[in-house]
């Protein structure tokens, strides 16, 4: 559920300089060798910056189904566009089920996808 809230430049800040810590982190990081880390770590990234986003514009995403809702979010207020949304849904369901079912993902996936990540993550990082 998308709820109204008081913008909160502060926790929008903390959410964004620990997005920048788990990039530094990547980047030391043999991404290849640990796939499953690795997406779930791209994952949070893109997550906290978005969240960081919402929180100053007084938004905030509750309860089951909240991460998906904050995608949509992005997407209906026209910040991504629908490829963006689709790949942010498969990540998303990639990360639950590695979190949840022990979901595996195969080097590969990092390889094809890791430069639309890290453009995507940059254009974040300047909203």
């Amino acid at each position: 559920m998308i709820i109204k809230i008081t913008p909160d430049k502060e926790k929008a800040e903390s959410l964004r300089k620990m997005a920048t810590i788990t990039l530094e982190r990547l980047k030391k990081t043999a991404i290849t060798e640990y796939p499953s880390n690795t997406l779930v770590d791209y994952y949070n990234v893109i997550h906290k910056l978005l969240e960081s986003r919402a929180l100053i514009n007084g938004i905030k995403a509750k309860g089951g189904g909240a991460h998906q809702e904050l995608i949509d979010y992005f997407y209906k207020t026209k910040i991504i566009n629908e490829e963006t949304r689709i790949f942010l849904q498969q990540m998303r369901d990639h990360r639950n089920r590695i979190s949840y079912e022990g979901f595996m993902i195969h080097k590969n996936y990092i390889l094809l996808n890791k430069e639309k990540i890290e453009v995507l993550i940059k254009q974040l990082l300047k909203l």
